[in-house]
């Protein structure tokens, strides 16, 4: 499958953003921490998030999804063999996602088998910081060569006091979910804050857990005998929502964000108004951001360069980087990019440049982009989609070059955005998902 984008429109209209992913990853691995019914709702109908759902279902947990968007869950009976099995190892090597339901497992059934990780091809990702986590909590881990699987088993699970080595978010709500039910407390400190994991803890709150300092880098946790049903509704994705903000300014379109979930999005907004883009947050909830002819990248006051990098919460997301790097070709000034998280994420600027963009890839994790201030447009090329941030980035650049773009590997954007050709399309873009 592959997109075939017509550029030079711009659009118009309102689009409202989907469940957010990151948070659907963690918070359907945690009904496998009760027999009871729990009710999710506002989920991203997207490749990555059904996959989790699937393998769910392979486990024998009972599911009901009246709609796309809101499922039921029982894990009633649980098929904790399958977790072992060929099977499961094949198809949650497609999703990295797949890890979270070590945490539940080892919870509930005391024991738990990780495949090796997949996902993106964006570089390294450790899971150091969940299994040490899992093992000062009591758990014992193994890694069998021959069937490819880490092996863990924690017959008692007791509270203790952890400092993580990073503020993992899916480390975090893996040992969260750990420790929820084991003896004791539990006190998790340079934990992840980011709002799935406030999210997760409400919804674990609400099944009767006892967790403190949510919303902080020190979680406490005291561990309960039972965990109930309950109802979970999701936040809007930060993600879809930086990535429209983005697409707006680079195409000159007039587009408003419904439902953006604004007291959710942290520095977000500011981020890319430091690129001089105009907005307005609205008391509904709502982000209006106008057509603009030029918007100029900000300066800081001694005026040098302006730098934007990831960081842990309550700082800016690595996943909209790629997102602020295709939005700044077309300002009035220079930006640095630094992504300091992944190694191989910012590879994708060459096809960025071969459509006629100012960038300097200074190493793996540094690029400079020198602004077109509009005085020339993007190109159309053939290009493929090397992970799901740096896909969607590419389909702005698409969507605002002169020119016919072909991207292909489209199954990458798929795994994160929901049916986004079509959302576009409403909103006047000209897109196509071909065979």
């Amino acid at each position: 499958m592959y997109f075939e984008v017509q550029g030079g429109k711009k659009l118009k209209g309102e689009i409202t953003p989907q469940g957010a992913k990151n948070e659907a990853l963690q918070v359907i691995s945690a009904v496998l921490l009760t027999p009871e019914k729990i009710t999710i709702t506002n989920i991203p109908d997207i490749l990555d998030v059904n996959l989790l759902i699937e393998l769910l279902a392979d486990m024998n947990v009972k599911i009901e999804r009246s709609q796309r968007s809101e499922c039921t869950f029982q894990a009633n009976d649980v098929d904790i063999d399958y977790l072992h099995s060929e099977t499961f190892r094949k198809k949650s090597g497609r999703l990295r996602g797949s890890v979270m339901f070590a945490g539940p497992m080892l919870s509930r059934f005391r024991k738990a088998f990780i495949p090796k990780p997949g996902g993106d091809k964006i570089g390294r990702r450790r899971l150091d910081t969940h299994v040490v986590g899992f093992e000062k909590l009591g758990a014992e881990f193994t890694y069998h060569e021959e069937d490819g699987f880490f092996h863990l088993v924690a017959p008692n699970l007791k509270g203790t006091n952890l400092l993580l080595d990073e503020p993992s978010v899916t480390g975090t709500a893996n040992i969260l979910m750990a420790a929820v039910m084991a003896k004791g407390t539990t006190t998790i400190y340079n934990a992840a804050c980011e709002p799935y994991i406030q999210q997760l803890c409400k919804m674990l709150i609400s099944m009767g857990a006892r967790i403190s300092g949510v919303g902080s880098n020190m979680i406490s946790v005291d561990g309960v005998d039972y965990l109930s049903g309950t109802t979970h509704t999701m936040l809007p994705d930060m993600i879809e929502v930086g990535s429209f903000i983005g697409l707006a300014a680079m195409t000159q379109s007039d587009v408003t964000i419904k439902n953006a979930g604004i007291r959710h999005l942290g520095i977000i907004p500011e981020k890319f108004q430091q690129l001089g883009i105009q907005m307005n947050l609205s008391g509904d909830d709502s982000i209006h951001i106008p057509e603009q002819e030029v918007y100029e990248v900000h300066r800081y006051f001694d005026g040098g360069v302006l730098t934007i990098y990831d960081h842990p919460w309550p700082g800016f997301t690595p996943d909209l980087l790629s997102i602020v790097l295709v939005t700044a070709i077309q300002a009035k000034g220079s930006v640095l990019i630094h992504q300091k998280m992944f190694e191989s994420r910012l590879f994708f600027v060459d096809k960025l440049i071969d459509m006629g963009a100012q960038i300097i890839l200074c190493d793996p994790h540094r690029a400079v982009v020198i602004g077109l201030e509009r005085k020339q447009k993007l190109r159309g090329i053939r290009m493929s989609s090397p992970d799901i941030r740096a896909g969607v980035a590419l389909l702005i650049a698409a969507l605002s070059a002169e020119g016919t773009s072909i991207i292909q590997n489209i199954e990458q954007i798929d795994r994160g955005y929901q049916n986004i050709d079509e959302r576009l399309r409403a909103l006047g873009a000209d897109i196509k998902r071909t065979k």
